[in-house]
């Protein structure tokens, strides 16, 4: 995009963005929203408050606080993994793993195949 192009479609936004503030400006919406902003913070410095203090009597879970005290999640108990014996039929040779990342289980699967090595599991 050249130079010129840039400028002008930065140009059209700009126009663009005023006359949208222009209507918000004259929106008697707007103007009572920030009337009861400014008695709002007018109220909050005579009584010595912050927002924080004003959520937390309207509504004391919002943060996730119960009695004064942070909620904490449950903990969830997961099972704990069964204990594979694997058997290689050509060696004989036996190994148990809980999970996947075993050095001599990688070699065998990548030796012989996931499916094949999986087939190696032993019923205990």
């Amino acid at each position: 995009m050249s130079r010129l192009t840039e400028y002008r479609r930065l140009e059209q936004q700009i126009t663009e963005q005023r006359s949208r503030l222009d209507e918000l400006r004259s929106d008697p919406r707007l103007e009572n929203e920030m009337e009861f902003e400014s008695k709002l913070q007018k109220l909050l410095e005579q009584h010595g408050k912050g927002l924080a203090d004003v959520v937390d009597l309207l509504d004391p879970n919002f943060y996730g606080v119960q009695g004064g005290q942070v909620a904490v999640p449950a903990k969830r108990n997961r099972q704990a993994k069964r204990v594979k014996v694997y058997r290689n039929p050509l060696t004989g040779e036996i190994m148990e793993s809980k999970g996947g990342n075993n050095r001599l289980l990688g070699a065998w699967k990548a030796q012989f195949g996931h499916e094949e090595v999986e087939s190696w599991v032993r019923q205990s």
